[in-house]
């Protein structure tokens, strides 16, 4: 890759550092996607162990590149995402990897369909990982910045990504056993 096209692309992937998502850090500010890219793709190299048949490098790379088409589109809340917001940002990740030399283009976008299937277990692990980060980011949070409907959510999102592994599976129970305990401490005040 040329210097320039490199450092053009890289231009507008940062918009992933600019755009804020919903939810909140610990200290009390709005995360941005690419701290939720960077955390989750921590967990998955950090999870390596539980899962030693697994392609942990693939399941990272899927981490790193999933929210790419909210460099274009900006991030909207899973619970607030229409079909039609999905297939804008389809389209922004088709945009952003046309700019990438051929091979790349062709790996990723063979990885985003793969994500986008998942068929393999390298695609259930990253998106119930990808569920997970929100939940324990969610749980660092100041209860004050959840909205009404987190309070469902935050016990049942992702649930059903995680039932094909038992690791997944226990770590969403963990996760919601620290979202009924924080509920319980706020309702005490």
């Amino acid at each position: 890759m040329k210097p320039r096209d490199f450092i053009d692309f890289l231009g507008k992937v940062e918009k992933l550092k600019c755009y804020t998502r919903h939810s909140w850090t610990s200290t009390g500010r709005r995360e941005s996607v690419a701290e939720h890219s960077w955390r989750l793709s921590l967990m998955a190299m950090l999870c390596r162990d539980e899962y030693p048949e697994l392609d942990i490098e693939k399941v990272i790379k899927m981490c790193l590149v999933h929210d790419f088409g909210e460099a274009v589109t900006g991030d909207i809340p899973s619970f607030y995402k229409t079909d039609a917001d999905e297939a804008k940002e389809d389209i922004a990740v088709e945009t952003l990897l046309d700019n990438l030399p051929p091979h790349f283009d062709m790996e990723l976008t063979e990885l985003f369909a793969e994500m986008e299937e998942m068929k393999t277990p390298e695609a259930k692990l990253f998106k119930a990982l990808d569920n997970l980060e929100v939940v324990i980011s969610h749980n660092e949070a100041d209860i004050s910045t959840w909205i009404p409907l987190e309070m469902t959510e935050q016990l049942v999102y992702g649930e059903e990504n995680c039932e094909w592994s038992p690791w997944t599976k226990e770590l969403r129970a963990t996760l919601k056993n620290d979202s009924l305990k924080k509920m319980e401490r706020e309702l005490k005040k």
